[in-house]
């Protein structure tokens, strides 16, 4: 019978000081920060273990507490060109605590003056201010009110001691997202009425980092579940699979890189003035390529991201997309860079362990266009005076795929009603009697669908007729074949 996994049966028994509270135990957090912050501890003098809040009232963490705070991560990607496939046992969670029934205890955590940093990821709706908490409540709802009243207790314990502030790291997938952090901790601050010198101390001495998080954490393997206990000689629930490839963008003061010694390791962390560039270097490169190679890939008859990147077509197009469109509209960034992360992007999709599915990476694929790729599109005609004729191209597909059949096959599209409804209706009026014309029209200057008129592009309408008439009298397929051979 396996072992169970836990300290009194694993060799691994040393636990760093108590350093780092983390709001959230999932995969993510377990198979990112956790990891980083692990590798910190064996590889430099940092020295700090993590305590795990449980940010909802449902749940306990219960498997994390059963083997006090250990996991395993197994990643698998391609570092370099070759593949590398590691199982790493995570010993930096000390222990969990479930706020809805152990407050006090959580308050006591505040009270540890080796405590410096605040990790979280709450959902990108978990950042955000409710007139419903108070700081008589034990816990409040929100995460920004829980940790308003943890910082309220920390100063209070303290007496407001400068040294005693906190740096925080959120992790969560909004904009600005240590600076949302700060304004809903001050908003609660200024409505529960804790004071000037309080709100003072949160301004001066505690640190609000925005940061930006990159690494699919695919979660439990459960293909691979009884190969990996086989190698670890361990049951282990908590077991997470995710890719090789990880990257966080942390943008805060020198004081922040200089206690995370990030820069002693191989770790791929960077610590930036400003992180509005490389968010949209993230959005443009890696997202555009997804948003791109969608449409063009399931109407090439790929039905996965490795299955289109091992086509030589839907990989040439890809490449194309990013080297030849996308990248020349990113100047905010190092050129070394940003071709360092577009070829990053490339072995990210060609990662046989991950089986990303184009039809679920296709929800909501008109407002991602318009995220991701039209201010592309926008920069790119505005400076080189013509089209990008590869995102062209998966523009044109993507309305196609929202025709929902191609080629006498039902596409199960996603996305709100009154866009497919829409989409319904122009196919119907138009795509009857192959009048391309009226329906690129129609369909690129619906601001309903795109949040801009697309059509206000010059000469996007006759490129896009001019493609969907040509896929219609071949296939897909033939057209993206011509445009490579072309290029």
């Amino acid at each position: 019978m396996m072992k169970k996994l836990n300290r009194q049966t694993s060799v691994h028994t040393y636990t760093a000081p108590e350093r780092i509270l983390q709001f959230g135990g999932g995969n993510f957090l377990r198979g990112f920060v956790d990891w980083m912050i692990d590798i910190l501890n064996k590889q430099t003098d940092f020295k700090g273990s993590v305590i795990v809040v449980k940010p909802t009232e449902r749940g306990d963490y219960t498997e994390l507490k059963e083997q006090d705070g250990l996991f395993h991560v197994a990643l698998d990607g391609i570092d370099n060109g070759d593949l590398v496939s590691k199982i790493d046992l995570v010993e930096s969670v000390s222990r969990t605590i479930q706020p809805y029934t152990q407050w006090e205890e959580y308050l006591a955590t505040a009270e540890n003056p080796d405590m410096r940093f605040v990790i979280s990821n709450t959902t990108e709706a978990g950042i955000r201010f409710s007139i419903n908490d108070a700081i008589e409540h034990c816990p409040p709802h929100e995460f920004p009110a829980k940790l308003t009243s943890w910082l309220y207790h920390r100063f209070k314990h303290f007496k407001g001691d400068p040294e005693k502030g906190c740096i925080m790291l959120p992790c969560e997938l909004i904009e600005q997202n240590g600076e949302a952090l700060k304004i809903a901790v001050v908003q609660y601050a200024t409505e529960w009425k804790l004071g000037a010198e309080f709100n003072e101390w949160i301004g001066r001495h505690n640190y609000f980092c925005n940061t930006l998080v990159d690494r699919i954490v695919s979660g439990y393997p459960k293909g691979r579940a009884e190969e990996i206990r086989n190698k670890i000689g361990y049951e282990d629930q908590l077991l997470v699979a995710g890719e090789y490839y990880h990257s966080w963008i942390i943008e805060g003061p020198d004081n922040v890189s200089q206690e995370l010694p990030f820069a002693e390791t191989n770790l791929n962390v960077q610590f930036v003035d400003d992180l509005t560039p490389y968010r949209e270097m993230k959005v443009r490169i890696l997202n555009g390529a997804h948003t791109s190679l969608v449409p063009v890939g399931y109407l090439s008859g790929a039905r996965t991201v490795i299955e289109a990147m091992n086509d030589k077509l839907l990989s040439t197009f890809v490449e194309r997309v990013l080297f030849e469109e996308v990248m020349r509209t990113i100047t905010d960034v190092p050129e070394a860079e940003i071709k360092a992360f577009a070829n990053s992007v490339i072995a990210r999709f060609k990662n046989p362990t991950l089986q990303h599915k184009l039809i679920s990476i296709a929800l909501n694929s008109t407002s991602k266009f318009t995220a991701r790729l039209y201010p592309v599109l926008q920069d790119y005609t505005e400076t080189k005076r013509n089209l990008p004729k590869h995102i062209v191209f998966a523009l044109s597909c993507l309305i196609l795929f929202y025709r929902g059949e191609y080629e006498k096959e039902s596409i199960d599209v996603q996305d709100d009603s009154e866009t497919i409804a829409t989409f319904q209706k122009v196919w119907a009026d138009y795509g009857r009697d192959k009048n391309y014309l009226e329906l690129s029209k129609t369909i690129l200057s619906d601001i309903g669908i795109w949040d801009v008129s697309l059509s206000t592009i010059p000469g996007l309408v006759d490129a896009v007729t001019d493609n969907l008439k040509r896929i219609d009298e071949t296939s897909v397929r033939i057209q993206l074949e011509k445009m490579i051979k072309k290029s």
